[in-house]
């Protein structure tokens, strides 16, 4: 199991930029695929992205490709996500999940149920 604390939630305007940060407890955070989902009010929670444990590969929702990248630094325990062009329905609770082992296959890593650890959540909200 890893704990994960996220940060650099917040308020932006649209077209606007934030970065989030994830970071992880433990010696084993290069064994961990990371996804970043997110959940509005009153929606399910959904993914955005996914980075395999090396950070070669990355996959994204169709919803932000182009405009958020996921990124890692395993030397910090760290995961992040930069978000470019902020729209105002990208306006969201963002969550940063964590799974032992490679980056799962599609569909199965879109599934929030694929990764059994999970930050508390930082809110970032997209004014118009």
């Amino acid at each position: 199991q890893v704990q994960l604390v996220e940060s650099g939630g917040g308020l932006v305007q649209a077209g606007g930029s934030l970065r989030l940060s994830c970071t992880a407890s433990g010696r084993t955070f290069s064994s961990y695929a990371m996804g970043w989902f997110r959940q509005a009010p009153g929606k399910e929670r959904e993914f955005v992205t996914a980075i395999s444990r090396s950070g070669i590969n990355t996959v994204y929702a169709d919803s932000v490709k182009g405009r958020f990248t996921i990124s890692r630094d395993n030397a910090k325990n760290t995961v992040y996500l930069q978000m470019n062009r902020a729209k105002p329905e990208d306006t969201a609770v963002y969550y940063c999940a964590a799974k032992l082992g490679p980056l799962s296959r599609s569909p199965t890593y879109l599934a929030a149920s694929d990764y059994p650890d999970w930050g508390q959540g930082t809110q970032v909200t997209v004014s118009s």
